[in-house]
């Protein structure tokens, strides 16, 4: 079931994701202009070194490969996979959001410092540059908090609507092999901690003033604040389905688990049950369809 790109459906990402928005941003810029246009040399001057860390501390180097990927199928991969985890950022909220990138991103540093510390190889860049600390971090609630709300079988084998998820985290975990296993390992690491809870880092929060400054980043289509999504009304929720241009709604009663992950978003029941009929159990498009609601 594919949904065409279409301008309301960005500025719904943009006014319902804006932290998630800026890093996209961010991330493609500094691969355009630090990791594509460096030409061939570009993934061993993005990839960071024992040297870098431990004997000329290049902060500005440290910066690019947090941001820049050094391929265009690495960005391609990693862009598609940090857009579809916006959806963490509606469920908690952008300062929460942002909380989670931060730890993830520090705790996936300290990691590969201490591998770099390992081998203390100076002429091999052993780590590939790019967010994957917060990509790979993403993939603990994915696999705990998503649930499956589609199954199918291609030659005998078995399938779930998340399974091109996986394949395009498993494409980008090896794009590098070991260079890019190990930034990888190092997120899905930081996301485990933060899901323990360690310090009490789910229940954080950063000061106001710079949480609102991701919303400041936005384009002009966009609001200038960003907040966890409110609570939608049973008719708010009809009004959606209505107006949501979709195939014709299924007959098959959505599952207690979809219904339970839009309630945990923020949405009524009743609209959140209406949406997944209208959209066919699909947790995605039903999540749209409820946001919508909010632009109108």
């Amino acid at each position: 079931m594919g949904f065409r790109f279409n301008d309301r459906k960005f500025r719904t990402f943009a006014d319902n994701a804006p932290v998630t928005r800026a890093f996209v941003i961010t991330s493609v810029l500094f691969t355009v202009f630090f990791g594509i246009r460096g030409g061939g040399g570009s993934s061993s001057k993005l990839a960071l070194s024992y040297q870098d860390v431990f004997e000329k501390f290049r902060i500005w180097k440290l910066i690019k490969s947090s941001f820049a990927f050094s391929s265009t199928p690495e960005l391609l991969f990693g862009v598609y996979l940090l857009y579809y985890f916006r959806v963490f950022e509606r469920q908690i909220g952008s300062n929460k959001h942002s909380v989670f990138i931060l730890f993830s991103g520090f705790v996936s540093l300290i990691l590969q410092t201490i591998v770099l510390s390992l081998f203390k190889d100076t002429s091999a860049n052993l780590l590939t540059s790019g967010p994957y600390a917060l990509i790979f971090a993403s993939f603990v609630p994915f696999y705990l908090d998503i649930p499956v709300s589609k199954r199918f079988n291609v030659f005998g084998l078995h399938f779930s609507d998340k399974s091109f998820i996986y394949l395009a985290g498993v494409q980008l975990l090896l794009s590098s092999w070991k260079r890019s296993m190990l930034p990888g390992i190092c997120g899905i690491i930081a996301g485990s901690l933060y899901r323990l809870n360690i310090f009490g880092i789910r229940k954080a929060k950063l000061p106001g003033f710079i949480a609102s400054f991701f919303s400041r980043m936005s384009l002009p289509s966009s609001s200038s604040h960003s907040q966890a999504p409110r609570r939608t009304s049973p008719s708010l929720g009809r009004q959606a389905v209505r107006s949501y241009q979709a195939p014709i709604p299924s007959s098959i009663e959505p599952s207690e688990e979809a219904i339970a992950t839009l309630v945990s978003m923020g949405f009524d029941q009743n609209a959140a049950r209406q949406a997944l009929i209208h959209a066919r159990n699909d947790v995605n498009a039903a999540t749209n369809i409820l946001l919508e609601a909010h632009s109108h």
